[in-house]
């Protein structure tokens, strides 16, 4: 009898640390992504759910529907404008909502707002969800302007909406990891290369074409110079490395206490995702995207096509990476509040700026060390983003092959669950155990061991 109770309190016991490894093997899979298909063996997958929204959305056309997003249950939405059309999308298994105005007339709203006298601290962005325009105006707007643009605001369409908001909408120079040019600071973005040169992506107000820039701020250690750049109008500029020894073939960005993701290649973001920047001012933080193709009018000038997130951002931030999974999103443009009140923080997207330099993301996988957490896995094969619609989650080619498919978060709170759940489950059998042991002669040495082994 002795010897069956001991049998079946090993085989518990055994169970549950079997349960600890497992819930701990998918809480890993969470935070660090999948791990890639062995060689030679191709990944199988269906288009993502994003990407065959996207598609719907280019073939339903502009007046029919009005964008699609990611919901807060995971699941892509598509507006359309009528009950035939969101018979015709949810037949293609994704669901629909009906709006009473369409991708035609919301972009006819932000051509007017476009043509209309430009105001120094103001922004657009068009709201899939909500079906409007929202025009917001910074505490330097005057009361003269804030007048006129909600002229402008009432003749484009009853849907769109002024706003003020707090702070003031700036460039955020300074930056991520730090790169000095003698007057200032930026951040480095994200490294990427022609096939010849080596350079790094940063943002396009960080300075001029010809623009030295430095390892440090005593300016005594030459790391690069601008030698591309388009700011305003879009804010992307490349800095070739004229240091060769300061590139170490890798790409990755800082994620805090040691650690740092790999870049593996470019995307598009989708509305709904949730995002994740870096920057040496404020460190990592997480939001999600909020609008697309937005436009912010600094007092340096205007910029358009932007990735409009909830992201905080601060002075020392600006230039820094905005990426999910280790897919590049975007380099931080500018924005206004704080990390403590809030804020909007806009970016500049990595892929329009990667066709216009002609360059390309470098795969991080390849200088990737043990203090790299794990990259992750090559995304399926997906479908081409449609012009004008919240794009798929596209991946851009990183060097040696192209990869597209669905852009994730760094942490999944869904895929945690479960893992989660069987640790809690396998720590209930443990405590158990130890009730069973208690009356037993060995309790104050399995009480010790468990306290060395668990913690």
């Amino acid at each position: 009898m002795k010897h069956g109770r001991r049998t079946l309190r090993r085989a518990i016991r055994l169970a549950a640390v079997g349960g600890l490894l497992c819930g701990g093997l998918m809480v890993s899979n969470a935070v660090a992504g999948e791990p890639a298909p062995a060689a030679g063996r191709q990944a199988t997958s269906a288009v993502p759910p994003a990407a065959t929204a996207a598609g719907l959305v280019a073939r339903l056309g502009t007046s029919r529907t009005a964008g699609s997003w990611i919901g807060a249950d995971g699941r892509p939405v598509v507006a359309v404008t009528d009950d035939a059309t969101a018979t015709e999308v949810r037949r293609a298994g994704v669901r629909a909502e009906v709006k009473r105005h369409s991708m035609a007339d919301l972009r006819s709203a932000t051509d007017a707002l476009e043509r209309a006298p430009r105001v120094p601290g103001t922004a657009w962005t068009v709201d899939y969800a909500s079906n409007q325009v929202t025009v917001y105006a910074d505490r330097t707007v005057s009361a003269g302007d804030w007048s006129r643009m909600s002229g402008v605001a009432h003749r484009a369409g009853d849907f769109v909406r002024m706003r003020r908001t707090g702070g003031a909408f700036t460039t955020r120079i300074d930056g991520a990891v730090p790169i000095f040019n003698g007057t200032g600071r930026c951040s480095v973005g994200f490294n990427v290369t022609d096939g010849r040169d080596n350079y790094l992506l940063t943002a396009g107000h960080c300075g001029p074409v010809g623009t030295p820039w430095f390892r440090g701020a005593a300016g005594d250690a030459r790391l690069g110079t601008t030698v591309a750049r388009t700011f305003p109008g879009k804010d992307f500029s490349l800095v070739r490395y004229d240091d060769r020894g300061a590139f170490d073939g890798g790409n990755a960005v800082d994620i805090g206490q040691g650690r740092s993701v790999p870049v593996v290649g470019a995307a598009d973001p989708v509305v709904g995702q949730e995002v994740f920047r870096s920057g040496s001012t404020t460190g990592l933080r997480s939001g999600r995207v909020t609008a697309l193709n937005a436009t912010v009018n600094y007092r340096e000038g205007t910029v358009g096509g932007l990735i409009a997130t909830t992201v905080c951002a601060e002075p020392g931030d600006s230039g820094g990476p905005l990426l999910a999974e280790g897919l590049a999103l975007g380099v931080t443009s500018g924005g206004n509040g704080d990390c403590v009140e809030g804020g909007m923080t806009f970016f500049q997207p990595v892929i329009p700026a990667l066709t216009a330099l002609g360059v390309r993301v470098i795969d991080g996988r390849t200088a990737a060390d043990r203090n790299t957490a794990a990259a992750p896995s090559a995304p399926p094969a997906g479908t081409p983003s449609p012009g004008g619609a919240a794009p798929p989650a596209e991946a851009v080619a990183p060097p040696g092959g192209t990869v597209r498919g669905p852009v994730t978060p760094i942490v999944e709170a869904r895929r945690l669950v479960p893992g989660l759940g069987i640790i809690g489950v396998s720590l209930l059998a443990l405590l158990a155990v130890g009730r069973l042991l208690a009356d037993r002669a060995d309790r104050d040495h399995l009480r010790a061991h468990y306290s060395q082994h668990w913690g």
